[in-house]
C-alpha cells in the first residue's frame, strides 16, 4: 500500500493565484484591519464550500491549513512532533496540549540541547505514522524501546535500516515466517517498511532513547502517548489484529476490546524466550486468516523490498 503523505510534503511553494487570499495562500505578508471578516471561520468555510472554487483549489487550501497546523504544533512541542502523517496528526492532536506531553517535549528538547545522541533521528521519530492512514490500520505489532545502537532505530519497532544487521529478535521473526508463510525467505536486510506500507502499525511503547542507554527515556511520557494511540485504534476501528509478544506488550494491550478486535499473544521473539512459544506460534498466517474472514486484504509478509535511491518502491 502506498503510504500517506508526510506533513512535511505539504510545504511546496504555491505557483498559481487563488481566489481565496489568506496568510496560508501567499508568502507575501498582507496587513488586514482588525476584525477583518476574511479571517473568520465562517468566511473560510464559505470559501471552501463556494462553487467558484475548483477541487484542486480546495485541496491547496486544505494543504496550506494542514501545513500551518504542522508548523504550530512543531513549535508548540519544541520540534518534537515533526513529519507526522496527516491523519495521525488530526487524531492525536489533543494529546499535544496535555501537561504530560509538554513535559515530554521539554525533556527531549533538553536532551538534544546537551548534544546527546538521541535515536531515532528527530525526523524519524514518527515514521510509523507516515506509511498508512490511521483509519486503515489492519495489524498492530507492539514493541517496547527503540534500538539504542548507532544507526539502528528509524521509527518502526523491530525494524532496522537496510545497511544494519537484523537484531536477534528480528532474526527469530524471520525464522517463524519461514516456517509459517509459504514462499517467505529472509530478505537480507531488516527494514520492515514493506509491512508498514500495507497498514501494519509497528509501534514502540517508547519512541526515543539515548544512544547506548537502553530504556533511558522510559517513564518520561511516551508510554501515555502510545497508550493514546492504542486507545484511539481500539475505540475507532473494528477487526484490527493485535500481535502482543511478551508480558510488556500484553500489559499495554490489555485495554483492547476482544469483542471488537483480535488479539494474538505469545512470548517475545528474543533469543531468551523465542523457543518457549514464539517459534511455532504462526501469528502471521493467523493474522491473515482473521483479515480474510472480514473481507480485508491479507498482508503480504514476503513484501520486504530493498530501497531504491533511499526510498521504498510502492507495491
Amino acid at each position: 500500500m502506498i503510504g500517506q503523505q508526510k506533513i512535511s510534503s505539504f510545504f511546496s511553494p504555491v505557483q498559481q493565484k487563488r481566489p481565496l487570499c489568506s496568510k496560508e495562500d501567499t508568502n507575501v505578508p498582507v496587513k488586514k484591519a482588525k476584525n477583518d471578516p476574511a479571517d473568520s471561520k465562517e468566511n473560510v468555510h464559505e470559501a471552501l464550500t463556494s462553487p467558484s472554487l475548483s477541487p484542486e483549489q480546495k485541496q491547496r487550501i486544505d494543504r496550506n491549513q494542514a501545513a500551518a497546523k504542522a508548523k504550530r504544533i512543531a513549535a508548540q512541542t519544541k520540534g518534537l512532533v515533526v513529519n507526522m502523517g496527516a491523519s495521525w496528526m488530526k487524531a492525536l492532536e489533543p494529546e499535544f496540549s496535555k501537561p504530560y506531553f509538554t513535559k515530554l517535549s521539554e525533556f527531549i528538547h533538553s536532551e538534544r540541547q546537551k548534544s546527546l545522541a538521541i535515536f531515532p533521528p528527530a525526523d524519524q521519530v514518527f515514521t510509523w505514522t507516515q506509511m498508512e492512514d490511521i483509519k486503515n490500520v489492519k495489524v498492530v505489532i507492539l514493541g517496547q524501546d527503540p534500538y539504542h545502537g548507532d544507526g539502528q532505530a528509524h521509527g518502526l519497532c523491530f525494524s532496522v535500516p537496510e545497511k544494519i544487521r537484523p537484531p536477534p529478535s528480528l532474526e527469530n521473526m524471520f525464522k517463524e515466517l519461514e516456517s509459517d508463510i509459504e514462499g517467505f525467505k529472509p530478505p537480507g536486510h531488516g527494514n520492515l517498511t514493506g509491512w508498514a506500507q500495507q497498514d501494519v502499525l509497528l509501534l514502540n511503547a517508547v519512541l526515543t532513547v539515548q544512544a547506548h542507554r537502553a530504556n533511558s527515556h522510559k517513564d518520561m511520557g511516551w508510554e501515555k502517548f502510545t497508550d493514546a494511540v492504542v486507545s484511539w485504534i481500539n475505540k475507532n476501528l473494528h477487526g484490527v489484529v493485535f500481535m502482543l509478544w511478551g508480558s510488556y506488550a500484553q500489559k499495554k494491550g490489555a485495554c483492547v476490546d476482544k469483542k471488537r478486535h483480535h488479539v494474538l499473544s505469545t512470548v517475545h521473539p528474543s533469543p531468551l524466550s523465542a523457543y518457549r512459544g514464539f517459534l511455532g506460534c504462526k501469528h502471521f498466517s493467523k493474522a491473515n486468516e482473521l483479515l480474510k474472514k472480514q473481507g480485508k486484504k491479507p498482508i503480504d509478509w514476503t513484501y520486504l523490498p530493498k530501497p531504491c535511491n533511499g526510498t521504498f518502491s510502492p507495491k
